[in-house]
């Protein structure tokens, strides 16, 4: 980095607090990862000054020998790994990436059918503030009282409402998902199934999550999650998907590019190569398992400590908690969490009576300690940590009324950095954190 000292320290400096930071704490929002050095340097490479509209072999510029063999290795290695016949490696995120899907299978007002964010679901499975929701018809299913799917109740929906594409996917759901009840649901009443794999693609290829590449029609993942590679997505299309629909490949290139987006990022697309190369290793399908490992080791020492967990504990790499049993609220509990050193996000739980940016629980998950290296045995030493700074906020009340839920909040982040025991434990954090270094 002599280059950016140089140039511009104050970047310099905020990017080695970055690091600090990271290396320091615990980072457990269950949605972030840490990359490999081969993946960062693909990202920071020389293709970062490339544009390459359009897709291998019929490129708007010139020059493109190398991004285009760049571009079709990924695709290969996407391929192979998730045993698929079509891949997309262009769309910049995943937002943009289901935006495309959407784009080249539906009109404006036809139906979309996922899981209610406020049910574990995404902003893009049919929010009404996302675009998802302004301009498709959206018919949302929820979690029974136990937090789990129900795929009876799914069904009974589908059929009445008849949608265009079903969405199974989730970012909050720390359960198996049934990709086969839903691909027979979609089946029976004539829609497009999209399996939004984002949080657990690493977990599928290293298998401890199924497949759901037998029974949809559509995969759309992340890359920068379990799969830990650099942000980014991947559209991939079934052998299902091209028996419904053998146009389905070049329907959704076009929705990208032209569509949606200009030219593709071509260090993402190389370190996307790069991460899915890693994938496809031994090493990493050890990484996913103990992952899972981790997750149900963390939710076992949570439940000994008195915490409730929705739908009673994880089966892949995250865990909900509802913290009204103990008296908490998620978003002061998040706040605390960081002072004692612990990364999580406040986050709804299944009919949360409080609203969004103060929602009764918080999500956590394993990946990222997971990559630092992570075990079992540490994760007994986490749950006591948390349980203990929870303890620091039980009884913290929010007010209903929203002037005075804004003073309390104020007054709130000015006292919580002060906290003695959890600066105590932002210490012990630290110091178990030394022997787990990012890199």
């Amino acid at each position: 980095m002599k280059a950016l000292i140089k140039t511009d320290p104050q970047i310099y400096k905020l990017i080695k607090e970055e690091e600090k930071r990271l290396q320091d704490t615990l980072e457990m929002i269950p949605s972030n990862n840490f990359q490999s050095k081969a993946v960062l340097e693909a990202l920071g490479s020389i293709y970062n000054y490339k544009y390459s509209e359009g897709y291998p072999f019929k490129r708007y510029y010139q020059g493109q020998k190398y991004a285009d063999s760049v571009e079709i290795l990924a695709i290969k290695r996407a391929e192979k790994l998730f045993g698929v016949p079509y891949v997309n490696v262009q769309p910049y995120s995943g937002s943009p990436a289901n935006s495309a899907i959407y784009f080249a299978l539906l009109e404006p007002k036809d139906k979309i059918m996922g899981l209610s964010l406020a049910f574990g679901g995404h902003l893009t499975h049919g929010s009404p503030v996302s675009f998802s929701g302004k301009y498709f018809t959206i018919v949302s299913y929820k979690l029974d009282k136990q937090g789990i799917i129900d795929y009876d109740q799914v069904e009974k929906l589908a059929l009445k409402e008849k949608p265009k594409i079903i969405v199974c996917g989730a970012t909050a759901y720390p359960r198996i998902i049934d990709f086969k009840r839903f691909g027979q649901i979609a089946d029976k009443c004539g829609a497009y199934l999209l399996a939004d794999i984002s949080h657990i693609a690493g977990l599928v290829v290293a298998g401890v999550h199924p497949s759901p590449v037998s029974y949809v029609h559509i995969v759309m993942t992340t890359t920068h999650k379990t799969l830990r590679g650099p942000r980014g997505a991947m559209v991939m299309v079934t052998e299902k998907g091209f028996k419904k629909d053998p146009e389905l490949g070049e329907k959704i290139n076009k929705a990208v590019f032209p569509g949606l987006q200009g030219g593709p990022h071509d260090n993402q697309t190389a370190a996307i190569a790069v991460a899915l190369k890693e994938a496809s290793s031994l090493a990493f399908k050890k990484y996913g398992q103990q992952i899972v490992k981790n997750s149900k080791a963390l939710a076992g020492e949570l439940i000994k400590s008195g915490f409730n967990l929705i739908s009673g504990g994880s089966d892949n790499h995250l865990i909900l908690i509802d913290l009204t049993d103990k008296k908490a609220n998620g978003a002061v509990a998040a706040l605390a969490l960081e002072v004692a050193g612990i990364i999580v996000n406040k986050n709804a739980v299944p009919n949360d009576p409080m609203p969004p940016f103060y929602p009764s629980g918080i999500r956590l998950g394993t990946p990222a300690i997971t990559t630092r290296g992570m075990k079992e045995k540490e994760m007994k030493k986490i749950a006591e940590w948390i349980n203990e700074a929870i303890n620091q906020v039980k009884g913290e009340k929010l007010p209903s009324d929203k002037e005075k839920r804004r003073e309390f909040w104020r007054a709130f982040k000015i006292k919580i950095v002060k906290n003695k025991k959890l600066l105590e434990i932002a210490k012990e954090v630290k110091a178990f954190c030394l022997k787990f270094p990012l890199f």
